[in-house]
This record gives C-alpha cells, structure tokens and sequence, in this order.
C-alpha cells in the first residue's frame, strides 16, 4: 500500500493547506462547546445580556470561519483524489504496456478492467475522505476528551474507560473487514468476466440460443457479490451499535453524575453541558469511525491489488547487449534448436526447432491444431523468451536488437483479428503513425480491401463498430493484412489470416505480397495456399516434422500426404499441380 500511496507525493502542498484546514474545523468544533459553558455561566446563569451576546458573537464568528474553511478544504482534498486517481491510472496503463504476454498471463482482463474502475475509484474516494473528515474524526474524539478533562477532571474519567474500549474494538473490526472487502473485489472481476464474455459473444450466444446458460452464469457471479457484500456490510454495520450503546451509556452516567455534583455545587451548569457536548462529539466521531473504517477497509483492499499490478516485475525487456543502431535489413530468420513453454504449463510448445528461412523467402507453416504454430510466431518479434536454443535475425541473435527496432520491422497480423473503433482509414494507418493518405490506399489495395471500402457509406471515414463488429471476418482479415502491409515489413508473419477468403481473393493477395519482397511466414491449413509458397514447414507436436517443397513433402512426409488426400483426395493428381 505504501508504493501506491507514493502517488501522493506531488500533492504535498494540497494536502498540506487540506489538513491546515481541517485543523481550522477542528479547533472551531473543541472550542465551541468550551464558549458554550462559559456563556452560560457567565451570561445565561447570571442573566448578563452582554456576555451573552459576547460569546454569542465569538460563536458565530468561528461557525463562520471554520464554514469556508470547510469549503476550501472540499476543494483541496477533491482536487488531490481526483489528481491521484489520474496519475495511478495512467501509471497503470503504462506498466500494462510494458507488459510480456507472459505477464499478461496472469491477470485476466477482467481483473485489469476492475482496477483501472472500481479499485482506483475506492482510493479517490478514501483519500478524499482522509483530508475531509478521516483526520478529524479520529481528532475530535481525542481533543474531545483532553478538553472535557479541561473543563471538569472528574466528569471526563468515564472517557478514560470507553475509549480504549472502543479503539481496540474498531482496530478488530479494521482488520476482517480487510479481508472481507478484498474478496469482495475478487468477486467484481468475476461479474466483470462474465460481462465482458456476453458482450463480446452476444451474436454467437443468439445464434446457439444459449440465453438461459448466460443468464444463469451471471445470476450466479452476481448473487456471490451480493452475498459477499451483504456479508461484509452487514459486519460493518452491526459494529455501529457497539459502538453507540458504549458511548450512550457513557453519557447517561455524565449527565447523572453531572447532575449529582451541580446539586452539591461542585460544578456549574455550563460546565455539565460542555462535557454532555463534547461527550456528543466524541459519540459522533467514534459513529463517523465505522463509516472511515468500511471506506479505508476497502481502499486497503484494492490498493494491495493496485500495487500486485504496479509491482509485477516485467519479464521482458531489452537485454544488455541490445544495440540501438541494430536493425533488420535482410529478413533472415534461423531457429536453433529452439523450446518454448508457456509459464505455469509442464509441457513444451515448442521442442528443439531448428529451420531457417532465407531473405525473401515465402514459408508456410501446417500442422494441427496445438502443434506450436502460433507460438512460433510469438518468438519471431519477442513476445516471449525462449526457454532454450537461440534465434537468429539477420545471423544476429534476436536479444541484439532493441524491441523496437525488432518490431518496426515486422508485419504481424493475428489469427483473430482486432479492430479498433474508429475509422477505416485509423485502423489501417494503426501500423504506421506517418502514413499519408496514399500509403493507406495502397496497402487497401494490396490485401484486396479497397473495392469493398468505396462500397462502404463513407469510404475510408467510415466508422468501424468496437472490434469490427459491423464487417465480416473476411474484412476484418483484409484490414489486419492492409494493417501490417503498411508498415512495408521486412519480415511479415500472417497467422492464418486468409481462413476466411476465397480462393481467388487470396490468390490476388498472395500475388500482391510478392512486391513487397519481405520474408513472409504464412500460418496455413489449406494446402492450397502452402503451395504458393517456396517452402513448407510441417510442425507436429511442437516438433519439426519436415521442412521442403510441397513435391518434397509429397515424396518424404506421410503426414503431408495425408493433409493433401484430406483436402483433395486419394485419387487426385495434386502432386503435380501448382496452385
């Protein structure tokens, strides 16, 4: 917690004038009462017109100061809740961007979604609280008592006996409430989960008519968080009459004992009903307590999921010998007896590869699904680190270049396209932030989406739904590819992004590719599109299986002729065709 309460540091003086402020309400709360027994010692019980309006005026004076104390005060400590709240937001984003995939692994976007909203949300709030009434509660209950020992020692003992009562108690009430509110936002992120997956597959959910299954699976993340907050409050709030019984009793006996000594004339009646007062005020104050505790519980709670994030140890970066004047030229790819496994996985996605794909060279990559294909890909721009073996770009080992230069120099389009909401022309100059008009027009052209744009209402400015939720797969797809075509990569790596185009749409776009004399990797499994290829790379299991031309194959590897009799049949003569 005290990492994201760092984030308070550039607010020093706010929170300065915030705290000199409630000093200013808080003097004006323990002195009202003092002045209150003295008017009516003076004034009232001697029936003095003059001092009564004396204190009066002294009264209202200070009520008059500490209310536009208490309005610069909301405005210092708004100011400092709402500027915290930005920063932490915008430290998380980055530390987010800094993010492997392998970190990314460990949180579920649910989880981040509920931390950006509703765990940030809990700190503004709590802080704001703090300078506006957290410090002074807690204040008030003290100064209360020192003052009630002030005005009269023997009626003030009582608070000698109630008050560490009452402080231990809130202590333990502070500490399972902790618990119960940080499983409480546990709770959030499975609502939020929930959520984001109907909303994303609302299309997919009608289709298959599964409407009942969603609902049920919201009731039931919902009526959890119900339960755990009603579990929650309901500790919360029973603590309160705890509290007020304890602090009520204390002033029945105040008043009683109060009344015995006035009768016997060891006290007066003003000092009776300055110790009644601040007995009030401490009661009020200790209430105030429960409400500051539930605040602070909660904050405690999603500032320790705050700081998990904040703290994560990125374990992906630029290593010390990576070179800022190095950079990809040729586009020469070698794996060198390479294995990868994902983190927290026991098997290997990859096991001992080992291929290399010279510059300019076409390569398509087959096997079945699970067989490490996409994860192959992953390696090529370092977006995980292998666990073994090296890879080689340009016969330099990919830990010589910096992360950005690897990356400027590779297209990757995504086996599942992403789009952003905006228009056309954003989502396809998305890959390259200087690009003109032309170049987005020209890459529209070489992945074969332009003629569907001008169809479109208002061309390249028309407005894309969020993920592109308002164009086919095929679109999108010929987006991504535009996307990456853009950029005019060295290297570009399409992960099995022409599934949904036919064959003579992506016989065109193949054809345009061959212009941009990049290496190109294409994720594939339609045979029809690996032998446009020079070279295919057969995976299985993690594994290089076979590595040639589709006649090598044909001739060498018993699982690519199974593939190729799959698609076009045993009796076809595909071994000596070319498509």
């Amino acid at each position: 917690m005290r990492h994201v309460l760092s984030f308070l540091k550039p607010y020093k003086i706010p929170i300065a004038l915030a705290y000199a402020l409630t000093f200013i309400e808080l003097m004006v709360e323990l002195l009202l009462p003092f002045f209150l027994g003295k008017m009516i010692n003076d004034g009232v019980v001697n029936q003095d017109i003059n001092n009564i309006v004396m204190w009066g005026s002294i009264m209202i004076a200070m009520a008059f100061i500490a209310f536009v104390a208490g309005i610069f005060n909301s405005f210092y400590a708004a100011h400092t809740g709402l500027g915290f709240a930005y920063d932490i937001r915008k430290q998380l984003f980055h530390k987010i961007q800094d993010f492997s995939f392998a970190n990314l692994n460990q949180y579920p976007t649910s989880g981040l979604v509920t931390r950006f909203s509703n765990d940030v949300r809990q700190l503004q709030n709590t802080i704001f609280m703090a300078l506006r009434i957290m410090a002074k509660a807690p204040l008030i209950a003290i100064g209360g008592v020192i003052m009630s020992f002030i005005v009269s020692p023997r009626l003030a003992l009582v608070f000698l006996v109630t008050v560490p009562l009452l402080v231990g108690f809130i202590l333990w009430v502070l500490k399972i409430a902790t618990r119960l509110f940080d499983r409480v936002q546990r709770n959030v992120d499975n609502v939020n989960q929930v959520m984001q997956e109907n909303l994303a597959g609302i299309r997919l959910i009608k289709a298959f008519l599964r409407r009942n299954h969603e609902e049920s699976r919201f009731m039931g993340a919902n009526e959890n968080l119900a339960n755990m907050l009603r579990k929650t409050f309901r500790f919360i709030e029973a603590s309160m009459p705890i509290l007020l019984f304890v602090m009520n009793l204390s002033l029945i006996f105040i008043i009683w004992r109060g009344n015995t000594l006035a009768m016997a004339g060891e006290t007066s009646t003003g000092d009776v009903v300055a110790i009644v007062n601040y007995a009030m005020r401490v009661s009020m104050a200790i209430s105030m307590l429960t409400f500051i505790i539930m605040g602070f519980s909660r904050a405690k709670a999603s500032a320790e999921r705050l700081d998990d994030v904040l703290k994560v140890k990125v374990d992906l970066f630029d290593h010390a010998d990576a070179n800022d004047t190095t950079s990809v030229i040729d586009g020469k790819i070698a794996f060198d007896d390479v294995s990868f496994a994902y983190p927290n996985m026991p098997d290997d996605a990859l096991k001992s590869v080992s291929f290399t794909v010279h510059p300019g060279e076409k390569l398509a990559v087959m096997g079945a699904t699970g067989s490490g294909k996409t994860s192959l890909f992953q390696l090529i721009p370092h977006l995980y680190d292998a666990n073994k073996g090296t890879i080689y770009i340009d016969d330099q080992p990919i830990s010589a270049y910096k992360l950005e230069n690897l990356r400027l120099s590779i297209g990757y389009v995504p086996q599942s396209p992403l789009l952003f909401t905006g228009t056309v022309t954003d989502n396809i100059a998305w890959g390259k932030e200087s690009a003109s008009k032309d170049e987005v027009i020209q890459a529209a052209k070489d992945a074969q989406i332009h003629e569907t744009i001008m169809e479109l209402p208002n061309d390249y400015n028309t407005k894309i739904g969020q993920k592109g939720v308002n164009l086919s797969g095929g679109q999108k797809q010929r987006i991504s590819i535009a996307r990456a075509l853009i950029r005019q990569p060295i290297i570009l790596m399409l992960d099995d992004s022409t599934s949904a185009l036919d064959l003579a749409t992506e016989s065109r776009l193949l054809e345009a590719i061959q212009e941009y004399n990049c290496t190109t990797l294409i994720i594939t499994q339609k045979v029809s599109t690996a032998t446009s290829a020079d070279r295919i790379l057969l995976l299985n299991d993690g594994e290089t299986l076979a590595i040639g031309t589709h006649d090598e194959l044909l001739r060498e590897s018993a699982l690519y002729k199974r593939i190729v009799a799959s698609q076009f049949g045993e009796e076809n003569t595909y071994a000596n065709q070319r498509i």
